[in-house]
């Protein structure tokens, strides 16, 4: 067997063993590079780029003490976090529906952040979100 009959054989094994370990997902993707076949997970460094710095709890306490009430607007740096922990904070909570519906954000004057892809500014949050603490 030449060289590149080699490689090939090699690729086609890691395909199998893949497939056998049932890693094929949708952040699951193969590259064919000059008859090379690589295995990249997409999702390695999605949990240390999640982590999240304060429980849910935690930020509604924060949001009371800054709002006085619910349902009043809040200046997202308010929170004085970096732009990246406030970004990667609320971005954490507005991914999960049960969590996302009782937050509001919306754009006005101010420091611009992007929660989960969206432009914000500001967040609401309403009462009901004791009904999940």
């Amino acid at each position: 067997m030449d060289e590149e009959g080699a490689e090939i054989t090699e690729c086609r094994e890691k395909l199998r063993r893949a497939e056998a370990w049932h890693l094929r997902t949708d952040r699951f993707y193969w590259r064919f590079d000059r008859s090379t076949l690589d295995a990249e997970l997409s999702m390695s460094a999605e949990p240390a780029r999640r982590a999240i710095s304060m429980t849910l709890r935690q930020l509604v306490d924060s949001y009371l003490a800054l709002a006085g009430q619910f349902g009043q607007r809040v200046s997202l740096s308010s929170f004085q976090l970096s732009p990246a922990e406030t970004e990667r904070l609320f971005s954490s909570f507005d991914e999960d529906y049960h969590i996302s519906r009782f937050f509001h954000f919306t754009e006005a004057d101010g420091h611009k952040f992007s929660i989960d892809g969206v432009a914000a500014t500001h967040v609401s949050i309403d009462p009901e979100i004791h009904s999940i603490l």
